[in-house]
């Protein structure tokens, strides 16, 4: 793709928003995504949308850090020292991020089915998914899987002293709970399970058999994303 040429300029099948209608958001790159927030790139055929788009993403890497965990954070301000970005890009790019962020922190309602492990990360990412620090919770299930109440175990370094199995099984047995889901969080945004993780999720397997409230899943949650040990068959049954 030519970041130069306008947008109008570029076969439809290249075109930002055309490819989101006929590929869907999640197949389009962050940089084209950012172009269909822009709508127009700098002008005098200086860069499209698009290279408008790379452009603040490399800007925003000189922070050491993922663009897009600078995004996240970032002031309309410090967005509009990027050349090319004025004070109404700034706001159009920081509204549409914090859209996304409120959608991942949407709350579901009291008593909704929990059935796949993406109905349980949306749950779980209002407590867990933009967190700056590592937070462990729990989800307690009736025996319909329907959601009884998000309960927030730990605050800190999720590990077998934080999330001791007697806190994560307390709220349950008092709120009567038939089944749990765990999840914690990787500020990181690395969704891989550590070694402390799976072994967490041993012991906690562990005491739920013996309390006779099974775990369903653990739960990784980072960034926009989610790893299911549960659906990880290979991991899972080793437990």
């Amino acid at each position: 793709m030519v970041y130069h040429l306008r947008i109008a300029d570029l076969p439809l099948s290249e075109r930002p928003r055309e490819r989101l209608m006929e590929s869907g958001a999640k197949n389009l790159s962050t940089a084209e995504l950012i172009a269909i927030l822009l709508g127009t790139g700098q002008g005098k055929g200086k860069l499209s949308a698009v290279g408008l788009g790379q452009y603040i993403l490399n800007q925003l890497s000189l922070y050491q850090r993922d663009p897009l965990d600078v995004l996240r954070d970032i002031s309309p301000v410090e967005l509009m020292t990027i050349p090319g970005v004025g004070p109404a890009k700034a706001t159009t790019i920081l509204a549409g991020v914090e859209l996304g962020k409120r959608t991942f922190q949407f709350r579901p309602n009291a008593r909704a089915i929990i059935d796949s492990p993406q109905a349980a990360a949306s749950a779980f990412s209002h407590e867990l998914m933009w967190q700056s620090q590592e937070r462990f919770a729990v989800l307690l299930l009736d025996s319909k899987n329907s959601l009884i109440a998000n309960h927030i175990i730990t605050i800190g370094i999720a590990n077998e002293t934080l999330a001791h199995p007697r806190e994560v099984f307390r709220e349950a047995i008092r709120q009567s709970a038939t089944n749990i889901i765990i999840a914690h969080n990787h500020p990181s945004g690395n969704l891989e399970p550590s070694t402390e993780d799976i072994s967490l999720t041993e012991k906690l397997l562990e005491s739920s058999t013996i309390i006779g409230i099974p775990i369903l899943d653990h739960l990784i949650i980072g960034n926009g994303d989610h790893f299911s040990m549960r659906e990880n068959s290979n991991l899972w049954d080793n437990l």
